[in-house]
Order: C-alpha cells, then structure tokens, then sequence
C-alpha cells in the first residue's frame, strides 16, 4: 500500500471495517470506544490508528484490536499489523473516522506497544459540547436560567445554594439535594445550574438526566456487555445532575451503581447535584447507606408557594410574554391556584393564548370563563374528617384519638395539627371545628392554632411535614 491510497481504497477498507465493528459490539460500544478511533497512517503492511486519550487506547487494545487485525486482514491481505497510538494535542481533523489528508505524516505518537502517552490525558480532553455525555444529556430549556426564576421566602435557600455550586470555581458541598414537590421549580434550579456553568466554562463536562435514563443506560450496558463504557462515562464527567432521584427506589442493581458512581465522583472532587420530590431520609426504597450519602452535602428544600410568591412568579411571566394583564387578574390568580407554579403558569398561559386567538381583552371575568375547569379543580372543598382520618394516618395514631379526651403528647399535638389544618383548609368556624374534635372550646383551638404555628416556625422538619399532609389533602 501506499500512502497516496488512503484518501480511496484504503479509507474505504476502514469504513467497512468500522462498519462490521458496530455491528458485531453495538451501538453503545461502538460510540463509546471504537468511533473515536481516527486513522492516521497506513504503509508497509502497517495500518496506524489513534485514539483521544491513554485510557481509550489502553482499552481498546485490550478488548478490540485483534478483532480490528482480523477484519483488516480479511479486507486487505496486505495488512499484518494494527497500531492504536495515543493522538497528541492539536491531532488533525477526523471525517469519518479518516484524519483529513493534511494530516498525514505527523507523529502520531508512541504505538500502544510502547506504553508511554505523548500527553497527559487531562490535557486531550474535548471541549464539553463534544464529549460523548451530550449524546445521552437531557435538553435543557431555554427558559430555566437563574434569570428568570423568582425567588421568594419559600424558595430562597435552594435558590441561593443552586447559584453558589454554579458560581465556585471548587466544590462547596457534595452534593447538593434539592427536594420540593411538584412543580415548586427543582427542574428549573437544575437546569439554571447546568446553564451557568456550560456559559461560564464551556470546558466542563456537564452531564444531566433524569434518574429514569440513569437506569436505562445502565439496563443497555448490561444488555450490550458494555459497562466499562457506562462506567468511564459517568465517572468521567465534572458535574453529575441527576433529576428525581426517587425514580430509582427499590431498583437494587441500578442502586448499587449509582452508589459507586456517587462516590467514584466525589472521590475525585466532582461536583454532584441531585432532585427528588423528598428529603433522603425519606426516600421510601433506597438503601441505608445510599440515603446517607445523599445527605452528606448540602439538603436544601423547596416550599409550597405563598400567594406573594405566586403573584410575582405571574408578574414576571407577563413580562416575559409581553402582555398587559390587570392586577386584579394577577391577583385572583395568586389566590385561586395554589397547587404548583407549573399549573400557574399554564393557567396564565391559557387565557393570554385565549385572549390573542379570539381577540378579547384579558380581563376577570373572561380569565374565570377560560379557567373553570382548572378553578373548579382547585376549589375541592376539603372536610374535617378527611383532616382527620389523614393526620391520624401519618402519624400512625387511631381515628378515633381525634375526639378523645387523652392529652398525652403523642395524641394532642395530632390532634392540635388537624384543628391547625382544618382551620386553614376549610371554612368551618372556631366553635364548629371544637365540636368536631369532641366537643371542644374554640379557645382549645386558637391555642392549637397558635401551638402549631410556633412550632412551625422553629422546627423545618415539622414545617415540612405539615406542607407534606396540606399538599395530600389538597390533590
């Protein structure tokens, strides 16, 4: 062969070759390990491929070459050896596979039977945008940027602890857990995080993606024979962002995976961000030591919404969308929808897309005409006794200790809970909410209300709980 021959014949004898390696490893291994490869010289009996870094070559010569000699040789009889090279800095340009003509004649670098590299790996690291975790990243959404993520009372320590991980040059905890319930805007953080850093450091490899396609790369590993591939990707990346962790609860294997990936990165100082609709410690599902290492960092979670909050996350989606809605509308809004900021939005949504397609004005009546099913939906009228019945279920005490007269703590401070709740979630009187806890004084439950609303105040584990039984009963 000669080396006026590569751009034809025998850049055609490696297509084919690449060809049957996809198709006897897979797609998974052949992205992976085997398309990376660049041919960057051929001649006498010789065929000089390249790969990006000493790991990838290490690995390809231990598990791929001989297959690759076998498949040059029943291609071309002339081939006799295959050398996989380490590509040094400033390598030339791969089209398919082939280093562009100009290429051609410089050092490769030292043949795989050398051992040694020409450069450090770390230093042959692609920029972000072209490493292999963009193939399996989750998109991101334009609209998710720190920018337009309203911050209030509810919200501001994951807000504030979402933009620190972003902003540090090393990492401030590991890792950081945001937890909230649906639609409180954990995606939204997560996505701003992964903005600000692919804005700030192009460089660094983020990776994000839902815990479901975690376990789903990790069941194809499996299938393809291919987990040292899944394992060098995920361990190989500088942020790990993994959404709605508590998708992997009671799945073992893909538990056990992710605890070594967890801790390979943290091992490394790699920045790890997580989200689930729970603190770790109540992750129903999850293994002990898992839960643990999820609360080793920074536990920052996400409250339901008050209507302050709500009316200015409206304020700034008018503006975004570049229309003029009265205050009033905002304001009946703020208060009618309470569930999440993500039916919020779409109500808002809803009546400005109503407004521009039939050419009325935004106003009360019509954003109620638009709206009644969804504000049928959010004024469910919530009973005492289904107060009661939920309260008495979570703390795992019986129905009927609701109306007793026993004032030991672990009966009272339930029953001081349900009279907070039905006092907020239910237009019952003082007078009328005693009566149905046995008959009791409606001073018995302003002191209940005030008790509760101390309490909530000092201890966020109790708040927590209490927003976790509101959002129940609210659904």
């Amino acid at each position: 062969m000669t080396q006026s021959g590569v751009d034809g014949l025998v850049a055609g004898q490696w297509a084919r070759v690449r060809a049957r390696l996809r198709s006897e490893f897979g797609d998974a291994a052949f992205r992976s390990w085997l398309k990376p490869l660049t041919m960057t010289a051929e001649g006498e009996g010789t065929i000089t491929l390249s790969a990006p870094t000493r790991f990838m070559r290490d690995w390809i010569v231990q598990h791929y070459l001989e297959r690759i000699r076998a498949l040059w040789s029943s291609e071309n009889g002339d081939v006799k050896t295959v050398d996989v090279v380490v590509a040094p800095s400033g390598s030339p340009r791969q089209v398919d596979g082939v280093a562009d003509k100009s290429g051609f004649g410089r050092d490769a670098g030292p043949a795989a039977s050398t051992g040694e590299a020409t450069a450090p790996a770390a230093q042959q690291r692609p920029a972000e945008s072209e490493g292999p975790e963009r193939d399996i990243s989750a998109p991101l959404d334009p609209r998710f940027t720190f920018e337009n993520f309203v911050v209030g009372k509810p919200n501001e320590l994951a807000f504030a602890a979402a933009r620190r991980v972003a902003e540090a040059t090393e990492v401030p905890f590991n890792p950081l857990f945001l937890y909230g319930g649906v639609g409180l805007g954990k995606t939204h953080l997560m996505h701003a995080i992964a903005w600000h850093i692919r804005k700030r450091d192009p460089a660094r490899r983020v990776l994000y993606l839902s815990a479901e396609k975690f376990m789903f790369q990790f069941i194809r590993a499996i299938r393809f024979k291919d987990t040292m591939a899944f394992k060098e990707l995920f361990r190989s990346v500088d942020v790990l962002m993994i959404d709605d962790v508590q998708f992997i609860s009671d799945k073992e294997n893909t538990q056990e995976e992710f605890f070594h990936t967890f801790n390979a990165l943290v091992d490394q100082n790699r920045q790890i961000i997580i989200s689930a609709d729970k603190s770790p410690s109540d992750l129903e599902g999850m293994e002990e030591r898992l839960r643990s290492r999820l609360g080793w960092g920074l536990v920052a979670d996400i409250h339901p919404t008050t209507y302050e909050l709500r009316f200015g996350i409206l304020q700034s989606k008018a503006e975004q969308l570049k229309v003029e809605i009265a205050g009033k509308v905002l304001e009946f809004l703020a208060h009618k929808i309470t569930s999440n900021v993500r039916e919020l939005e779409g109500a808002l949504n809803r009546i400005v897309a109503h407004a521009t397609l039939v050419g009325r004005a935004i106003t009360l009546e019509s954003a109620q005409e638009v709206l009644h099913d969804l504000l049928r939906a959010n004024d469910r009228q919530v009973t005492i006794e289904e107060i009661q019945e939920k309260v008495a279920e979570h703390f795992n005490i019986r129905i009927s200790e609701m109306t007793s007269a026993r004032r030991a703590r672990a009966v009272a401070r339930p029953r001081q809970v349900a009279m907070y709740l039905s006092k907020q979630l239910t237009s019952r009187s003082l007078p009328e909410i005693g009566r149905r806890f046995g008959d009791r004084d409606h001073t018995t439950v302003m002191h209940a209300v005030r008790k509760i609303e101390q309490i909530r105040a000092a201890d966020r584990n109790f708040s927590a709980d209490l927003d976790l039984l509101r959002r129940m009963l609210e659904s």
